[in-house]
């Protein structure tokens, strides 16, 4: 019986210290200065968020080809870059997913879709899914909109794209959008985290 109640009680701290890891590995919070990076894109280039001289920052996307929520917000992704790129805040998408759990999200796949749709930002794979842990994504699509300062570059909206990821037209706060206006506008962001609404990132 003791030998029992011990077992249960060492289930029970593995169990706790397993939520309590993973809790303690949250990524980025507001005001933090995030690292920068080199990926590959899609066109065999390595891409770094210092390539971009001209930025006054970025919104961050961590997204992918095969996660229905993704791919309901992929019109709106392009879109965000398409508004705000030329005003200084491009898009920069990375597929944080495991290709060996998700095929359909390989560098070749990620190649066709973003040709597809005609994306015009890059699309970087997380090879060794080694950024999307520092930032603290957990769904794709998970948006980190960044502002460039003296110290580097700040995280200054954590979280969802908008309010209805099945209806664009049915959209009631547009969150990166009203995000990246106040930045520009140099007014304070009232919404600076959302919960991110998506398929969890495959490991």
């Amino acid at each position: 019986m003791k030998t029992l109640q011990t077992l249960l009680v060492m289930v029970a701290f593995v169990t706790l210290s397993a939520f309590t890891i993973k809790s303690d590995s949250d990524g980025y919070k507001i005001g933090d200065m995030a690292t920068d990076f080199e990926l590959e894109n899609i066109d065999g280039t390595m891409v770094s968020l210092s390539d971009y001289k001209d930025a006054k920052g970025f919104i961050v996307v961590f997204t992918c080809n095969t996660c229905p929520y993704a791919i309901a917000y992929e019109d709106r992704i392009i879109a965000l870059d398409k508004k705000y790129a030329s005003k200084g805040y491009p898009v920069i998408a990375i597929m944080p997913n495991n290709t060996d759990v998700k095929p359909g999200d390989s560098m070749e796949e990620m190649k066709a879709r973003a040709k597809a749709k005609g994306y015009t930002f890059p699309y970087l794979m997380d090879k060794g899914q080694k950024i999307y842990p520092q930032y603290g994504a957990t769904k794709t699509p998970h948006v980190y909109v960044l502002q460039k300062t003296s110290k580097g570059n700040e995280v200054k909206y954590i979280g969802a794209i908008d309010d209805n990821f099945q209806d664009a037209n049915a959209v009631n706060q547009k969150y990166v959008e009203d995000a990246v206006d106040a930045l520009l506008a140099g007014k304070e962001i009232k919404e600076k985290t959302t919960r991110a609404i998506g398929c969890t990132i495959k490991v």
